[in-house]
């Protein structure tokens, strides 16, 4: 069971870090903000110092059964540990590819990247807020979302009380930016 949610996992991050690294070939700079900057190196260092130990030990452990060719515990250790490498490999070209997002105070009405948006559904007469944030910061879960969504995509250039339209697979949305911070 832990194989496979750990398998699950993998393909998920591995899926993400494809994703980043398109986007890292088609802009050569990747734009953060301060926050998205720090989480990348917060986990680079976690990852560098922390989870390459404890997957040592693991493979140390497995090793120390005997016979490695039907040991299913060293190939999840190995497994893990090609894809912790392969994770500190693609944040260590991110982080070099990357550049501070500084935000113009000359135009704090327009939405840009970086910009909290606070928007009116149209059809559903309620406010949502999200942050613009590059894809590797981005989170829905954390009402943060990436420049190249739909959503995104639709918002960066226009001002407070322009009305955008958004095609998404479900249909049409209808929101009214209420303010831009």
């Amino acid at each position: 069971m832990d194989n496979m949610k750990n398998a699950e996992k993998n393909v998920e991050n591995e899926n993400m870090e494809n994703h980043e690294t398109e986007s890292m070939e088609k802009n050569d700079e990747l734009l953060l903000t301060k926050e998205g900057l720090e989480k990348l190196e917060k986990e680079l260092h976690h990852l560098k110092t922390v989870k390459r130990k404890v997957i040592a030990e693991r493979i140390k452990e497995a090793i120390s059964f005997g016979d490695i060719t039907d040991n299913a515990e060293y190939e999840d250790a190995k497994n893990e540990q090609a894809f912790i490498e392969g994770r500190i490999i693609t944040l260590e070209k991110m982080l070099r590819r990357s550049r501070l997002l500084e935000k113009n105070m000359d135009d704090d009405h327009h939405v840009n990247l970086g910009s909290t948006v606070r928007l009116r559904d149209m059809e559903l007469d309620e406010e949502q807020e999200y942050t613009i944030v590059s894809t590797a910061e981005a989170d829905p879960t954390d009402k943060k979302i990436s420049n190249e969504s739909p959503v995104g995509k639709a918002l960066i250039g226009h001002t407070i009380g322009d009305q955008i339209e958004v095609k998404v697979p479900a249909g049409t949305l209808k929101f009214k930016i209420e303010a831009v911070d």
